[in-house]
């Protein structure tokens, strides 16, 4: 796995997003689903859309078949959304961010080491106000070893 992370700020965002309740590995399915949306829609351009993950509820604390996530692509403040589409706004603030390389078996790892170790070992606390997310930087079809580039969210109190 491949790791970086800092703290950076970064902005609200515009999503439409589909809900996925299940293990949150499968939130494929949802995102497949809101690009079939999105698609005939002119929505999606994947120059200037960002592909996100939100993530509501703490595996280890809440059973499986009722994890709560969902599937996001940024839109414009005149999108209209339709049938099981939501428009969310997503808080900005600031974030403990890691970029990742990893294969799909590495998310939870990956997470961990940025919640559990690195903000730990850099003095920094959850924000439980606020959305953790996954900001999906790559298509891992396209990639040499079939790595996910990711930019893993966690919100941060200030020091």
């Amino acid at each position: 796995m491949e790791f970086q992370a800092k703290v950076t700020k970064r902005p609200e965002m515009r999503v439409a997003c589909l809900r996925h309740i299940g293990a949150y590995p499968k939130i494929g399915e949802a995102m497949e689903r809101l690009f079939r949306w999105a698609g005939p829609k002119g929505v999606l351009d994947f120059s200037k859309t960002n592909v996100l993950g939100i993530y509501y509820d703490d595996p280890e604390k809440v059973d499986t078949e009722k994890l709560r996530s969902d599937a996001c692509i940024t839109v414009s403040k005149e999108t209209k959304v339709d049938g099981d589409v939501r428009l969310v706004n997503v808080p900005g603030g600031l974030f403990a961010v890691a970029h990742v390389e990893i294969d799909h078996s590495e998310y939870g790892k990956a997470w961990d080491k940025l919640v559990k170790e690195w903000m730990p070992q850099n003095g920094f606390m959850s924000d439980s106000t606020r959305l953790c997310y996954e900001v999906y930087l790559n298509d891992p079809k396209d990639h040499p070893q079939g790595k996910h580039i990711v930019d893993i969210l966690e919100p941060v109190l200030d020091k």
